[in-house]
């Protein structure tokens, strides 16, 4: 008995070594093969959408319109009637001789209907997975996802924010609904960056390249609102956030369903509470994932012993991701204040600088607040023992969470 138990133990040491060797070598090969695409600030306007029902009423009116070109990036889409619906309409542009392009990270996605997949393409569209499995690091491969969200309809109208396609987006989850999020709809300059960022991916990820034409690009350059998008790909996020926070003079608001911040993150905030910045963090009550909400709860107790103020919202599952610096720069995309998505996912972010966007913006914040239980340092200290051990668990596993 002994001698199985000491083989399976030796087991689980070279298991758990291959993989830390194969992440770490994995993530060293990435950065020196990355590159990335720099977006100037653009004018367009931008619409905030908070509800899933009222997102995919846009988008799906949209592709119904479509005329030319419907080329779409979602982390997830999911196995249920609601997904299935909305395969079937892009079944249906395919048919009508739209050009249509799905893109889908391999894993989030990996449970959406094969049949329909294979219907889309036998229509005439086009299907591609970003993120596959890959050697000679797998375990590196399978950490690194297409986290994105982005649409773009006849390279003039372009979505991009939180949500994926699947019945909890629209409220439809016993668990989780109501769900909250945010979501921009973009008219003007940006869309090019949006059609170039998806046509980037697309070329990693399909055999059926596609030229970056002025086709995609025939969107009106309106809108007086300023903007810029910033992709990242495991790199840059870190630093940019950092910048962010040490600009602040008075304020500082994040909200994101996952809170696991780097040490130099974590220490940027340490200073901004020092120099009397306010800071206040929007997460979520309920759970979505094992360990991430008792992840947090470490940098928690730091933060909120110097000053910040955090919340938990009560109204559903707080799925948004923004960051707002002294009502002059909000920050709003695909990447959650985590160090999967500052270490390794693919995430695509837009800056805006617009003051009534980000007075508006502002209101919206102070009613999730609003709907909002703020955690004390108390209630931290006195968790049960089934937390205590999670906590310590995440603890073990914070970069991939």
């Amino acid at each position: 008995m002994m001698i199985w138990v000491s083989i399976l133990a030796l087991l689980i040491i070279v298991v758990v070594a291959y993989c830390i060797v194969d992440f770490k070598m994995g993530k060293r090969r990435f950065h020196h093969n990355s590159s990335f695409r720099d977006y100037s600030k653009r004018k367009g306007d931008i619409h905030l959408i908070t509800h899933g029902k009222d997102l995919f009423s846009f988008l799906l009116t949209d592709i119904k319109n479509a005329q030319s070109s419907i080329h779409i990036l979602f982390y997830i889409v999911k196995d249920d009637q609601f997904s299935k619906n909305f395969l079937k309409l892009l079944i249906q542009k395919a048919k009508q001789g739209i050009e249509v392009r799905l893109l889908l990270d391999w894993l989030g996605s990996h449970n959406t209907p094969k049949s329909l997949i294979t219907e889309l393409r036998n229509a005439g569209g086009q299907v591609a997975y970003s993120n596959r499995l890959k050697f000679p690091y797998p375990f590196f491969s399978l950490q690194q996802r297409n986290h994105r969200k982005i649409s773009i309809i006849d390279g003039k109208v372009a979505y991009v924010g939180g949500y994926n396609v699947g019945k909890e987006y629209i409220d439809e989850d016993s668990v989780l609904s109501p769900w909250r999020d945010y979501h921009l709809r973009i008219f003007g300059e940006s869309v090019h960056d949006l059609q170039n960022e998806f046509c980037v991916n697309w070329n990693q990820s399909s055999k059926n390249t596609v030229s970056i034409s002025e086709k995609y690009f025939s969107g009106p350059a309106t809108g007086n609102m300023d903007h810029q998008f910033f992709p990242t790909e495991g790199l840059r996020l870190e630093h940019t956030i950092c910048e962010l926070i040490e600009s602040a003079k008075e304020s500082i608001c994040i909200g994101t369903p996952y809170f696991v911040p780097s040490k130099i993150i974590l220490a940027k905030l340490n200073d901004a509470l020092k120099r009397g910045v306010k800071i206040r963090i929007i997460v979520p009550k309920k759970a979505d994932h094992i360990l991430v909400k008792e992840a947090s709860f470490f940098y928690f107790r730091i933060l909120i012993e110097l000053g910040a103020e955090v919340y938990q919202y009560l109204n559903g599952f707080y799925h948004a991701k923004i960051i707002i610096v002294d009502e002059e720069v909000c920050q709003i995309g695909t990447a959650n204040f985590d160090r999967r998505s500052i270490y390794l996912n693919l995430e695509i972010n837009c800056y805006i600088y617009d003051h009534d966007f980000i007075q508006s913006m502002i209101k919206v914040v102070e009613k999730d607040i609003l709907d909002s239980h703020r955690l004390s340092l108390e209630e931290l200290n006195n968790t049960k023992y089934a937390t205590k051990l999670k906590e310590l668990g995440a603890k073990l596993v914070a970069d991939l969470l």
